[in-house]
């Protein structure tokens, strides 16, 4: 996933995984995330090179990065929200089930491991949020752009502070109408809906050190209802650890 994808690589036809694995280590690919269409349901497989496990998931439901942008009155998902790994949350996967840690464990090899004591905040604008329904055995996967915003500050000073343009005052009869007139002050956001951090450090030009700030999340997609239903032990081969149905299912039944 951005940044970490090999986006040079040229695909064709007659390629088989065999042909990726073999450039897979000189492209430092760690994972495959493939998937494939039945007539009966999508499936998504996601393989540790070179050697697996493999873990295979059905789709009950997706959502496409547009169709989320879509459903949304201010869609936002700017470049550089790519430019850095996003944080991985998992909730939910600590029932003690083997095939529940191991799928823990490739999902966070996905992603670079983070320190807490040396990560730059400026970095952290994505979180990937996977949730474990132990009832009905299903995986909500959520994408998050993540940004910060100083409590008590309206969203047109916001602005003003971040984008230095000099804001339309020819209707007012003094600039200190540009904080107080109705309108203006009252677009800010609830700041009592919103997780608050303190910053310990400077994070732009509104976010200061030592400040309150308020962690607000907005979904950029895509965003999908997995079901895992087999373990491979290799590469999309091998011995199946765990199987949903309690026995190994045919190739032809889930491709």
């Amino acid at each position: 996933m951005l940044p970490h994808t090999a986006l040079k690589l040229q695909e064709k036809k007659r390629n088989n995984l065999k042909d990726f694995l073999n450039v897979a280590g000189p492209m430092g690919v760690t994972h495959f995330l493939i998937l494939s269409n039945s007539n009966n349901a999508s499936y998504l497989r996601v393989a540790r090179t070179p050697q697996g496990p493999t873990l295979q998931f059905k789709i009950h439901e997706y959502s496409l990065a547009s169709d989320v942008a879509r459903s949304q009155t201010r869609p936002s998902c700017p470049p550089d929200l790519f430019k850095n790994s996003p944080l991985i949350v998992l909730s939910g996967f600590g029932s003690g089930d083997q095939h529940l840690k191991l799928t823990t464990i490739v999902f966070q090899n996905i992603f670079p491991a983070i320190d807490i004591n040396t990560v730059n905040l400026s970095a952290c604008k994505r979180i990937v949020l996977l949730n474990y329904d132990k009832e009905s055995k299903l995986i909500d996967f959520r994408h998050y752009s993540i940004r910060l915003q100083p409590i008590g500050v309206s969203r047109r000073v916001r602005k003003f502070v971040q984008s230095h343009q000099v804001p339309d005052l020819r209707n007012l009869q003094d600039v200190s109408e540009f904080i107080t007139k109705t309108g203006y002050g009252s677009e800010s956001e609830a700041d009592d809906e919103a997780a608050t951090v303190s910053l310990s450090s400077d994070l732009g030009r509104v976010n200061q050190a030592s400040t309150k700030s308020a962690v607000k999340l907005q979904e950029i997609g895509p965003r999908m209802t997995l079901q895992l239903v087999k373990i491979e032990e290799g590469l999309c081969s091998g011995s199946v650890i765990f199987s949903e149905t309690g026995k190994a299912a045919s190739e032809g039944d889930e491709d």
